[in-house]
């Protein structure tokens, strides 16, 4: 009975009667490449199989896959437990230097005998390189097999660890590409979101454009027919007073008068919020304007028994704005902190002064505006509401003061913002841009 010897891995396989064809040889080749499985995200558990594999069909005694890059290489997935932890090595007087610089694999039967390609990691002497290269040629990495005792490797058995090495190579060069695609994603996503909210804000800008001029259009024609009769009811009441002088009817003529006069107030602040917030650009000495207006705010009836403190910016501060709107603001602001401190504190020094305080934000791209007072606190539930038209925290306020003043302020590209406690009080700050050169 005949016998057919076929020799693969340094063994001898006796097959009986039939000779060993080809496809026989190449099963459990085709059976572990077919195995392998590649998703984007688990490229650990892919290569430790490609490991695996390498050291099960050749019988070697430790397989690994690296990655090398800056002549530094990471041990990616093993054949034998490595332990915990990052396996980084320098690559300098390694075996693997060498596959990587030439990009071609690499055999030595005994490394103790050819040490001018590199050392292997002790207690090996045989090795077998394959180097791990993208479709641009490129190597990456590689496929790193070695034995205790001395070997040959035949063409065939080289020829499997690097179709392993080409579904390693495709499969790292994938998941940085996968990588690099999740990273542009996030970054498209993101540039996305902001894009969408400035459409909403321009959106929403536009939408209030419009509803303002509407608005503008239908009250300023409300108030000049409104005005006329208020006028002619005035003139009335004014002539009443002077005829009818009993004093029940001099209070009722009084009482009369002041409602009409808070009704004039309240259109001539509807006309105020209405109309469109032209501004007529000039640089402002801050500093100066401020200085410039303390006569005027201290003489106003609400700062009756109240202290107006001014803390101006150490050094000069310029900006671009509308001085008499600038000038509302601030006189609308002061009035206000004012009046929040109630006639019973006016006893203490220290609760009866409002402060206006000028201050360059850190990095001097703004400047703010505060004033703050010990005042009555503003209730929590009330406080977001306070720049909307016709929200008022005051008895008989008409509710459009801050409205204006948070138009104006917008007009100007600045932020408003109010802050109340009962512990440290009310503060309301104006960042406006700061259009004064910065320091060097």
């Amino acid at each position: 009975m005949s016998q057919i010897i076929f020799k693969f891995a340094h063994k001898k396989y006796f097959m009986d009667l039939q000779p060993v064809h080809p496809w026989q040889q190449a099963q459990p080749i085709l059976e572990a490449l077919s195995a392998l499985s590649y998703r984007s995200g688990e490229l650990d558990a892919y290569l430790q199989e490609i490991a695996a594999s390498v050291s099960h069909l050749l019988e070697l005694d430790w397989s690994v896959v690296t990655l090398c890059e800056d002549e530094i290489e990471r041990v990616m997935a093993s054949s034998i437990d490595m332990g915990d932890g990052d396996h980084v090595y320098s690559l300098h007087g390694l075996l693997t230097e060498t596959v990587v610089k030439t990009g071609r694999t690499l055999c030595v039967e005994n490394a103790k005998t050819h040490p001018e390609y590199g050392c292997p990691p002790e207690g090996y002497v045989s090795y077998l390189g394959v180097p791990l290269r993208t479709y641009v040629g490129k190597t990456i990495g590689t496929i790193c097999s070695f034995c205790i005792e001395p070997r040959l490797f035949a063409p065939e058995e080289v020829r499997t660890v690097e179709l392993f090495a080409e579904r390693a190579a495709t499969a790292i060069d994938n998941y940085y590409l996968y990588q690099q695609q999740q990273k542009f994603n996030e970054v498209l996503e993101a540039e996305v979101i902001n894009r969408t909210e400035e459409l909403r804000l321009a959106q929403a800008q536009l939408i209030e454009r419009e509803r303002l001029a509407a608005i503008g259009e239908f009250a300023s024609t409300i108030v000049h027919e409104i005005r006329n009769p208020v006028t002619t009811m005035v003139m009335g009441l004014n002539y009443f007073k002077k005829t009818y002088t009993s004093e029940p009817d001099q209070a009722r003529v009084s009482l009369a008068l002041e409602e009409a006069d808070r009704l004039q107030n309240l259109l001539k602040e509807i006309l105020l919020y209405a109309k469109p917030q032209t501004l007529q650009l000039e640089e402002l000495d801050l500093n100066a304007l401020m200085e410039s207006m303390l006569w005027q705010l201290r003489e106003m009836p609400e700062a009756a028994g109240k202290q107006i403190k001014f803390l101006p910016e150490s050094t000069k501060v310029t900006i671009l704005a509308d001085k008499d709107k600038l000038k509302q603001v601030t006189i609308n602001l002061i009035k206000n902190a004012c009046e929040a401190i109630p006639a019973e504190s006016c006893g203490n020094c220290l609760n009866r002064v409002v402060t206006c305080k000028i201050e360059l934000e850190t990095n001097g791209d703004r400047v703010c505006i505060s004033v703050h007072n010990r005042g009555t606190p503003i209730p929590a539930d009330l406080l977001p509401r306070l720049t909307q038209p016709f929200c008022s925290g005051k008895v008989g306020g008409t509710g459009l003061g801050l409205a204006i003043v948070k138009r104006i302020v917008d007009a100007h590209g600045g932020v408003l913002s109010i802050q109340s406690d009962k512990s440290v009080g009310t503060e309301v700050n104006i960042r406006l841009p700061n259009s004064s050169p910065k320091k060097t």
